[in-house]
């Protein structure tokens, strides 16, 4: 098992623990040990359920269990999961998500269901390299999105989830390439207003059928991603994978060639948190090379009520982005996971939009 670091600290590398495993014995026998819990390995099962589909089973659950009883299990997990004791937590909101994320996960300890994930896809054109990323989703701690790119947009879909978002739900947040975001500067970005005032009118310009090139938004906001002159515009439309115009058109490349003007020039755009909006680490680029407006899903817990609010996409560079939920006044930092799978990239473009269908599917 991949786990993200302790909260908040996304620069960190994956953490590593192993769940079970299988001697392979003569006259092609094989036994199969769980190693969950902290009695050492214990006899498990191991079942082929179909094609990248698999399950696992501990027939010796007592091994899991501590002498403590429940209350001792909850500590340590904290402090193995979360690298923080219960006399730290001192947020009653967080303690109740914390409480409810142990439940629900020792409640599953003893039988699991391994399913493939393919990473995504990497074009020439596409804004950054797509693949995992570690996030900061406020009291729930780092969870891991995938960061994918569809024609004009760009898609985050949480591999692991929280008691508001399960695991699957495409997308946690949804960046619309077609329209980039000029900040105002340092003095006005701190404004949360003024932010939400840009970005406000970006959403509405996007409902009205997009930006058209003249109509005026003042010197800060919505302006449309135009090839630099070292990167010229493609004359053939891009293709989605089965052979159609890629969705909502255009060429991904504009955006592509928009990244790297900031690079090319040898500076970056300043920027800064607004007042008021909250983030679970403050040490985030105070560079960016570009935004985009998005929206970002947000739900009560169950998934209850899910709707997609608007939010601010940053790019900061290669390896980071962030995301600013104007509703939740939250600021989500997201860094690459640059940990090596091996075999796990998609055959084609439409075994991986398939296995993103499949993932969405267990959790609809």
């Amino acid at each position: 098992m991949y786990l993200p670091p302790h909260d908040p600290h996304v620069n960190d590398p994956m953490r590593f623990k192993p769940l079970f495993r299988i001697h392979l014995m003569e006259r092609k026998a094989a036994t199969v040990e769980c190693m969950y819990g902290h009695k050492g390995p214990h006899h498990g099962h191991i079942q082929i359920v179909k094609k990248d589909e698999f399950s696992t089973k501990c027939n010796q659950t007592d091994h899991h269990r501590m002498s403590g009883g429940r209350q001792e299990e909850f500590r340590t997990w904290l402090r193995e999961e979360w690298g923080r004791t219960l006399e730290d937590i001192f947020h009653e909101h967080m303690q109740e998500l914390i409480l409810m994320k142990f439940i629900y996960t020792s409640q599953y300890d003893n039988c699991l269901t391994y399913r493939r994930i393919y990473l995504p896809p990497s074009r020439p054109d596409d804004l950054i390299k797509p693949g995992l990323f570690k996030g900061t989703y406020g009291s729930h701690g780092l969870e891991i999105v995938m960061l994918s790119f569809h024609g004009r947009r760009a898609r985050g879909t949480k591999i692991t989830g929280d008691p508001n978002i399960p695991a699957g739900q495409q997308t946690t947040v949804e960046i619309d390439l077609r329209h980039q975001i000029q900040l105002p500067d340092l003095e006005n970005q701190r404004n949360f207003n003024e932010l939400s005032r840009i970005v406000l009118e970006v959403r509405e310009s996007s409902r009205k059928g997009g930006y058209e090139a003249g109509e005026g938004h003042g010197r800060q906001g919505l302006r449309e991603s135009q090839p630099s002159p070292a990167q010229p515009r493609a004359e053939a439309p891009s293709r989605g994978p089965d052979g159609t115009p890629a969705e909502d058109g255009g060429e991904p490349g504009d955006a592509a060639a928009a990244a790297e003007q900031p690079s090319q020039s040898g500076q970056g755009q300043p920027f800064v948190l607004p007042v008021g909006v909250s983030s679970r680490n403050e040490d985030y680029p105070r560079t960016c090379r570009m935004c985009f407006y998005g929206t970002g899903l947000i739900a009560g817990h169950g998934f209850t009520s899910p709707e997609r609010t608007p939010g601010v996409f940053i790019l900061f560079d290669e390896d980071r982005f962030g995301f600013v939920w104007l509703e939740l006044k939250s600021f989500s930092l997201y860094s690459r996971v640059q940990a090596t799978f091996r075999n796990a990239d998609a055959p084609s473009p439409q075994a991986f939009d398939e296995m993103l269908k499949n993932i969405q599917s267990l959790t609809s």
